[in-house]
C-alpha cells in the first residue's frame, strides 16, 4: 500500500544525503507518490531541491540524526551516502525501522575494513592482497608486506579521497598522511592493498528484489585519482568471466541482504575476476542507465524499496556517460555550451543543481547512445567538455 503525500497516510521515505543520486532517487519515488524527505550537511543539496521537505544536519552525529528520524518518522530510510552514522542505524533497524537495504549493509561498506573482511575471509571471494595500518610503523610494515607499488586508501572515503598509488618508498609518509586527511569522519586508519595491473574495470549492478536477484549488463568505466570520469553500457565481455563476476556479486550481497540495488565493482585481468568493493545503493558509474536500459538504476532502486516487480533489465544500445567538473570555486554558479553539447546527436545532459564549486566538484554529467561503445564515448566526452561552468 502506497499512500498520498502530505496527507496523513503518507508514504515517506528519508534520504541521508541529497547528492545527484539521490535526486534522481527522489525523482523515481515521487513517480511512485512517495513523500519525498531530503537530508544532507549542506543546504540546497540536489535532491532538497525537489524533495517535499529537507533537513540540514550533520549526519555523524547521533543526536542530529536522532532529532529528525523522530520528527519525519519514515518508512523507509535510504542512505545515499558514505558519511553517516551508521551505528546508529543499526539501532534505528532494531526499533523496526526499515533500513535500505539494511542496516548492517550501511555499516559495512562504509567502512572498507569491514567490507573487505566480508569479501575475503567470510566469503572467500578473490581480492588484493590487503593490511590495515594506524600509524606509520604500522603502515611502513604493511607496505613491506604488500610491495611496492600498491594501492593507500582510507578506510572511510568516498569518491576516491584520499586515495594514492604508492611507488616510491620515499613517497610513504606523504601517502599515509593523504589518506588520513581524505578519510570521512575521525578515522586514522588506513588499507594498504595489493596493486593489481588489470586489464579492464566493471561495475556489475545487481537488484534485489521480492523476486529474486536481477543484474544490469556490465558497465566499464575510467577512474582518474579513484573518482569515476566516464563509464559504458554495456563493456563487452567473456560469458564465462561475466558469470563469475555475477556469482561473487550474488554472494556479497545477498550476505549483505535487504532489498535494492548495489554497485558493485570488479577487477578484470584476463579471466580472472578480483572483487574490489560493492556500495549499497545507485552508483554513480551507473548514471550511464538512465539513457542505457528500459529502467534506470534508480527506478529499479525505488522498485525494490517498495516491494514492486522488477522486470527484465533491457539493454536500449551502446551509451556512454562523462562528467563535467568545476575547475575553480564559484559561489554563483551558471552554465554555458548547453545547446551546443546537446547538438551532439543522441545526448542529453543532467546538472544537477549543486549551489556552488570547488576544483574538481562534479557538477553535471553528459550522456549518449552511440552506434557502439566507442562511439558513444567520443560523443559523451564531447557533450561534456562543450558544457563550460562560469561565475554568473
Amino acid at each position: 500500500m502506497i499512500g498520498t503525500p502530505l496527507k496523513t497516510g503518507a508514504t515517506r521515505m528519508m534520504l541521508l544525503g541529497s547528492g545527484e543520486l539521490g535526486k534522481e532517487v527522489a525523482i523515481e519515488a515521487q513517480r511512485f507518490g512517495i513523500e519525498v524527505v531530503a537530508v544532507d550537511r549542506y543546504a540546497n543539496a540536489p535532491a532538497m531541491q525537489i524533495a517535499h521537505r529537507s533537513h540540514v544536519i550533520d549526519m555523524l552525529n547521533r543526536e542530529e540524526l536522532d532529532r529528525v528520524v523522530r520528527l519525519e518518522n519514515p518508512a523507509y530510510i535510504v542512505p545515499e551516502i558514505e558519511a553517516i552514522n551508521t551505528e546508529y542505524l543499526l539501532e534505528l533497524e532494531k526499533e523496526g525501522f526499515n533500513v535500505i537495504p539494511t542496516a548492517r549493509a550501511a555499516n559495512l561498506t562504509m567502512n572498507r575494513e569491514g567490507i573487505r573482511r566480508l569479501a575475503a575471509e567470510e566469503l572467500g571471494l578473490p581480492t588484493a592482497a590487503y593490511r590495515f595500518a594506524t600509524s606509520m610503523e604500522e603502515f611502513a610494515e604493511a607496505v613491506a608486506a604488500i610491495g611496492l607499488p600498491c594501492v593507500v586508501k582510507p578506510i572511510m572515503s568516498s569518491s576516491g579521497k584520499g586515495q594514492s598509488v604508492l611507488r616510491d618508498a620515499a613517497d610513504m609518509e606523504r601517502s599515509f598522511r593523504y589518506a588520513i586527511e581524505g578519510a570521512r569522519g575521525a578515522s586514522n586508519k588506513v588499507i594498504v592493498e595489493e596493486f593489481i595491473p588489470f586489464d579492464y574495470e566493471i561495475t556489475l549492478l545487481t537488484v534485489r528484489h521480492v523476486g529474486g536477484t536481477t543484474f544490469c549488463p556490465p558497465i566499464g568505466h575510467r577512474q582518474i585519482d579513484g573518482d569515476y570520469h566516464e563509464s559504458w553500457q554495456p563493456t563487452p565481455m567473456v560469458p564465462a568471466v561475466l558469470a563469475e563476476a555475477q556469482r561473487q556479486a550474488e554472494a556479497v550481497t545477498a550476505a549483505l541482504g535487504g532489498r535494492g540495488i548495489f554497485g558493485v565493482e570488479f577487477f578484470v585481468t584476463g579471466e580472472k575476476v578480483w572483487f574490489s568493493e560493492v556500495s549499497p545503493r545507485p552508483h554513480d558509474t551507473g548514471m550511464v542507465t538512465m539513457v542505457s536500459q528500459n529502467l534506470s538504476e534508480f527506478e529499479l532502486h525505488v522498485r525494490a524499496i517498495l516491494g514492486l516487480p522488477v522486470p527484465e533489465v533491457e539493454s536500449l544500445g551502446c551509451a556512454a556517460s562523462h562528467v563535467i567538473l568545476a575547475e575553480d570555486a564559484v559561489g554563483e554558479v551558471a552554465f554555458e555550451g548547453v545547446a551546443e553539447a546537446l547538438a551532439i546527436p543522441a545526448s542529453k545532459l543532467r546538472l544537477f543543481g549543486k549551489p556552488d564549486t570547488r576544483k574538481g566538484r562534479r557538477m553535471g554529467v553528459a550522456l549518449v547512445l552511440g552506434k557502439d561503445c566507442d562511439d558513444a564515448r567520443e560523443k559523451a566526452e564531447q557533450a561534456a567538455h562543450c558544457v563550460k561552468i562560469v561565475k554568473r
